[in-house]
Order: C-alpha cells, then structure tokens, then sequence
C-alpha cells in the first residue's frame, strides 16, 4: 500500500523576516544643510499670529530651529536666536523693551535686526557693541499673520500676497487662526509634516475617512467616489473632482497644494460656491511636528475655528481614547502612520496619482536649488506684483 504525500502548504507573507523601512530623508527631513531644509528655506513662512509678537518673549520652532518672537516697543516685530551673543543665556528670560529685547544675564540689549544698541557693563554702553550681532531672521506681517524667512540673505523673495485674500466683499475681513484646522486633531501635531501635506492631494481617503468609516464629517455629497483629475501646475498640483447633488446637478471641486506648503482647500460642508474663503499653510517645526496657519475671509469673528471637523458630534479633543479608535480623523490617520512616514513599505496605486505628482515636483525643486536656482513661485522682482491666482474652490459644473 502507497502512503499519499500531502505536500505541506507553507506560510507565506508573514511579517518574519521583514526588512527594515525607511523614509525619504531628501523629502521629509527640514534641518538646517538638509535638501528639503535648503529648499523650505528659500520661502517665507508663517511663525505666529500677530498678536503672538508681543512684549513677551515666545518661543517658536521651525524648520528644526528654536526661536525667539517678539515685538519692541516701536511695534516692530523680531525674531531672533534664542542663546544670547554675550554668554549664551535665552533671550526667552529677556525683557522687552521700545528699542528691542534684553538679556536678562548681563542686560546686553539687541534691536529686531540683532544690532547691540547697548553693554550697560561696559564703559559708555560698550565702545565695541557694534561688532556684535544676534542671530535673527526677517520678518513681514500679512492677513493677521508674521512670516519669517529663514534662507539666504541674498536669495530672499518678494513676501507673496494671494488674491483670495486681497479682495474682501462688503462684510467681509481677514481672519487668522493658529489652531491646525484641517489638520483633525490639537494645534501641534506629532508626525512629519509631509504626511499631512500630501493628505491635500488624496481625494479618495474623502469619501472613505470622511464620508463613510467615521460617518459623514462634512456632507452626505462628500462620501460620492468622485471622478478625479490631478495634474502639476508648475507651483504645485491641482486637484480637480466632480460629484453629484442632490438636486441631481454637478459639483465641480478644485484644491490645491502650492509650494512651499499651502493647503488650498475649499470647504468641504459646500455651501458656497465659487472661489476658496482661506489657505493654511502646513509648518514644519522639526522633522517630527508641524502645526497649519490658516488665514480666510470671514463675516463673523470666529468663523474660521467653526470650521473644524467634529466625529460623532463631539470637538477632537472632546473624544475618549475609545471614540478615537472608533471614529478616526486625519490626526489618527496620518500620525498612526509613525513619526515619519516608512516610504520603502508603500504600495501605491493609481488612486494615489496625486501623491506621485507631489513628491516628483518636490524632487524637481530639490534639484533646482542644489544647482543654485529659485524653486518655483520665487518672485524677487520689486516690479512685480507678487500676486498669486489661485483656482481652487467649489463651482457648479458647466
């Protein structure tokens, strides 16, 4: 009698043996000296509100560096390095004051441009007070909000004005928020910046986490898979969706991600047609947090903020660690993917087109500015107008 050979079925795809992941440093790192560090810092950047430059000293972390904000008592705002140029004490133990802000240490006094205007330990104020300078940064207030700019001297660009923003309607005014509205959870959100930045060109995690998974965030419209269209715009990619309403008439949906990290979003509770009310603009603080500056249209004070998100009716913050898992949002979708996302254990696929444009006009730009050129959307031209047309928003399809 023959025995049967029942072959043995082995287990494959198991996680035994798998290999270490990695992210794209060339893509997510934003230190000083690092590629994407180098290309961020050719852009200006919001650092607060302007209520947040003050005659307290505040301490503010981008692109990997800890900063000082204030404002003197001429109403001029600074941003210095924190480690005073005399013996190394903060500048956040400082005292403001109307020509600048001064050590706490030895009172050695420096202007917004970091000027020494005063050594009161040494004779007359400090004969050589003016061969020392304090580390600072330029910066420029616009739509309620102080941008700071962290490159070259010699590279710095004109300070972008958007037409979204520069033309208000009767009742209309310019409101500017701190608070990560868009971002799906509290105002400083632990992962890399780039994981929330490419979250504005995935139209399909929309009807899936938004619509459907978590329930209807937004409206019942927004959980339609819709026909999608993404194309690179030369400053950034551009969007475009369709939907069905109700009343049986299209939807057309336009967003856009501008370099260097504009989040141009319309809203998604579509109850306005035409152009975008606001931008936010996805800061990245270090390699491993990022907080959203948005700045919008508005007709009632607070209007931006009444735009967050809510799951099963109750404020993220609201929600027990149980209704988290239950009823994720953006924040326990992205930052559940780690501190920095492992690219080398991703599978892309078609949906996520939008993605594959993104990283490849960040490539470009890398490059760009490794050679000694201007990234895109640069404009140092005083002639020029610095007028940025954006298209984005939600219009009755023709």
């Amino acid at each position: 009698m023959t025995a049967t050979i029942i072959p043995i079925q082995l287990d494959t795809g198991t996680a035994y043996g798998l290999k270490p992941m990695r992210h794209d440093p060339s893509l997510t790192e934003v230190g000083p000296g690092t590629p994407m560090g180098e290309l961020m810092r050719r852009y200006w950047h919001p650092v607060g509100l302007a209520q947040d430059a003050g005659s307290e000293p505040r301490r503010v972390q981008v692109l990997g560096e800890q900063l000082i904000l204030f404002r003197d008592g001429q109403g001029r705002a600074g941003l210095v390095h924190p480690r005073c140029a005399h013996r190394g004490a903060s500048l956040y133990y400082g005292r403001v004051e109307e020509e600048g802000i001064r050590c706490c240490y030895h009172g050695w006094l420096f202007d917004v441009q970091g000027h020494c205007r005063d050594q009161p330990c040494e004779p007359e104020g400090g004969k050589l007070r003016h061969n020392v300078r304090q580390p600072w940064y330029p910066v420029q207030e616009r739509y309620g909000l102080v941008f700071a700019y962290l490159g070259p001297p010699d590279r710095k660009p004109l300070l972008p004005r958007y037409d979204v923003l520069e033309h208000c309607a009767p009742g209309e005014s310019i409101e500017a928020d701190d608070s990560s509205i868009g971002g799906g959870g509290p105002p400083v959100i632990p992962c890399n910046w780039l994981q929330h930045y490419e979250n504005v060109v995935d139209s399909f995690h929309v009807p899936i986490l938004h619509g459907t998974f978590s329930g209807t965030q937004f409206v019942p419209a927004m959980a339609q898979m819709p026909q999608v269209e993404w194309r690179s715009t030369g400053r950034g990619v551009r969007v475009e969706s369709w939907r069905t309403m109700e009343n049986g008439r299209r939807l057309r949906r336009v967003t856009e991600a501008v370099l260097p990290t504009l989040r141009v979003v319309p809203s998604p509770r579509l109850g306005k047609r035409g152009p975008v009310e606001s931008i936010g603009w996805v800061l990245p603080m270090d390699d491993t947090h990022f907080r959203i500056y948005v700045a919008g249209r508005v007709e009632q004070p607070g209007e931006l903020s009444r735009m967050r998100s809510t799951f099963n009716g109750k404020y993220w913050w609201d929600m027990t660690e149980e209704e988290h898992r239950r009823y994720p949002g953006d924040y326990e979708a992205q930052v559940s993917q780690g501190a920095i996302a492992s690219h080398s254990a991703e599978h892309l696929r078609t949906s996520d087109r939008g993605i594959a444009l993104l990283r490849k006009l960040l490539r470009e730009q890398l490059a760009v500015v490794a050679a000694g050129g201007d990234p895109v959307g640069v404009v140092r031209d005083t002639e020029a107008s610095g007028l940025v047309s954006l298209d984005a928003g939600n219009f009755d399809a023709e």
